[in-house]
């Protein structure tokens, strides 16, 4: 009995986080499935798009920028010890497309937006707002969840497109003020080295983040617990998930885009 018991407790937790896979892939399905049936609520689709796009702008471009700034040095500290300090451009302009700019973006809208989204509607449940959405014959997923993924998912990889340009812009300041590179040159580097799948990739992976982010929020606040530590509970479950779900993702779009 002493020696099952660890056994029986760690299946347990295995069936219960199968089971949060199988609610999840439903709940997206669905949410994907109401986007070709009408009625379509426009206003909170563009509520929605100023709340996840505009207003995640200044964080995510802070973020971008100093990352930007940081990565020209590190490169150029290490890349020092082989001679090769000619290459901070480039592998900044493709480290900010293909990686930092997609995740770090990802991360900061998952901080920002997955827990208002969670707050927001896991608060709705706990004052039965969603109930009278369905009194007044108002698909609470159509209003509530469509939007929000649907505004996410196109706003996340503007986002991106954005950061890049900023961090490759913190690159470039760090790299003509502190480490003495010629402006024209600096510039044509970067240009030159930059494909345009690196971009295409890196919007990609942006969109599905954005749909994660969007998502988990959702997904937490409708299935949140009564009272205000329900809605706690569900806030803090949105962040983790939608954070652990763009760093898995990324591995998995990372391999199928650059794996050949």
């Amino acid at each position: 009995m002493m020696l099952t018991a660890p056994l029986a407790a760690i299946g347990r937790q295995v069936l219960a986080a199968l089971a949060l896979v199988g609610q999840v892939t439903l709940y997206a399905v669905q949410t994907i499935s109401h986007l070709f049936r009408p009625p379509f609520y426009g206003r909170e689709f563009l509520n929605a798009l100023v709340q996840i796009g505009w207003l995640s702008l200044p964080v995510v471009g802070m973020t971008t920028l100093f990352t930007g700034g940081a990565l020209a040095l590190q490169i150029y500290a290490g890349g020092s010890r082989f001679n090769a300090e000619a290459v901070v451009p480039s592998i900044v302009a493709i480290g900010m497309v293909r990686e930092l700019g997609p995740v770090l973006g990802g991360l900061m809208v998952a901080a920002r937006v997955a827990s208002s989204i969670a707050a927001e509607i896991g608060t709705m449940k706990v004052t039965e707002q969603i109930d009278a959405l369905v009194t007044l014959s108002t698909h609470p997923m159509k209003y509530l969840t469509l939007p929000r993924v649907l505004a996410a998912t196109l706003a996340v990889p503007v986002l991106v497109g954005v950061g890049d340009v900023i961090g490759i812009m913190g690159g470039y300041l760090v790299g003509i003020s502190r480490l003495g590179f010629n402006p024209a040159a600096y510039l044509t580097n970067t240009v030159d080295f930059l494909e345009t799948f690196d971009v295409v990739s890196g919007l990609v992976k942006g969109a599905a983040f954005g749909f994660i982010v969007a998502l988990m929020g959702c997904y937490y606040g409708m299935n949140s617990g009564r009272g205000a530590q329900g809605v706690g509970r569900a806030t803090k479950s949105a962040v983790v998930a939608a954070s652990i779900l763009i760093l898995a993702a990324n591995y998995l779009l990372t391999e199928v885009f650059f794996s050949a």
